[in-house]
């Protein structure tokens, strides 16, 4: 059974595998729309519903929307605000909380824009009960001071950052100050946006991880950051209902050991 973590000390418990929508959900058409709806069954089925999204990702939210339909209750949606408008942040907003119910339950300010307008945003939402959690995200390496900066002030709740066996900057600052403020952290980039999985794996590679339940690359890499505890969830995208079974197969126990952690690192060149 996927193992649930709480997201930092915000109350709210997500399960550790959930996933990204990213391209893969910026879609139109019936054919399109329904194999989303066939990845987000698969995802239901594993118990992997945190669903990450973003006005920065065309239809994703739209998609993501429809495809749940009634099953909305059963998830967690993290969404994000992205705009440098004040006015279209307030939009932005409003859409979300129409096309999910009333209620974004980690609500994020997506690549730091604009930060302080759209936090007062947030805590605004939040006091009205239409927000649980409240983060920052972003995908560079040079916007840690700031979002470090965030997280000593006691501005937000979580954080979502890139990290993977290959990209381990973060476990110099972010991770150990996550973990000593109490604040939880979503993994973007899991999978380095897929480059690392395709790395060929030989039974031979694989064979030391199979005691852990591992019988792919992918599972590898996503077990590799699941097994640091300061992590509570990592959100790899992805179109083919087959990999999502995989991808949530990797949310659960036993986890590696720090031998094994370096054997995965090792291997990622």
């Amino acid at each position: 059974m996927m193992e649930r973590r709480a997201l930092g000390t915000s109350g709210l418990e997500v399960p550790v595998v959930g996933m990204g929508t990213w391209r893969t959900f910026d879609v139109r058409g019936a054919d399109a729309i329904a194999r989303c709806r066939a990845v987000l069954d698969e995802a239901y089925a594993a118990g992997a519903t945190l669903f990450d999204t973003s006005p920065m990702y065309g239809a994703s939210e739209q998609v993501l929307s429809e495809t749940m339909g009634a099953r909305r209750k059963d998830a967690l949606v993290a969404d994000k605000l992205w705009t440098p408008d004040d006015d279209e942040a307030e939009r932005q907003a409003q859409r979300a909380l129409r096309w999910y119910g009333d209620r974004v339950d980690v609500y994020q300010v997506h690549n730091l824009v604009r930060t302080r307008r759209r936090l007062a945003l947030l805590q605004r939402l939040r006091g009205d009960g239409k927000v649980r959690v409240i983060g920052a995200t972003h995908y560079q390496h040079a916007a840690f001071p700031e979002l470090l900066a965030l997280m000593r002030a006691g501005d937000i709740d979580q954080i979502q950052i890139p990290y993977n066996a290959r990209d381990r900057l973060a476990e110099r600052e972010i991770l150990p100050a996550a973990s000593d403020l109490g604040i939880g952290v979503i993994v973007m980039r899991p999978l380095g946006e897929g480059t690392l999985a395709r790395m060929p794996a030989s039974r031979e590679l694989l064979a030391p991880l199979a005691p852990f339940g591992v019988a792919t690359w992918a599972q590898a890499l996503l077990k590799f950051i699941l097994s640091d505890p300061r992590v509570s969830c990592v959100i790899p995208a992805t179109s083919r209902p087959e990999r999502m079974r995989e991808n949530a197969r990797a949310g659960e126990p036993p986890w590696f050991g720090a031998e094994e952690r370096e054997y995965v690192a090792k291997h990622c060149g």
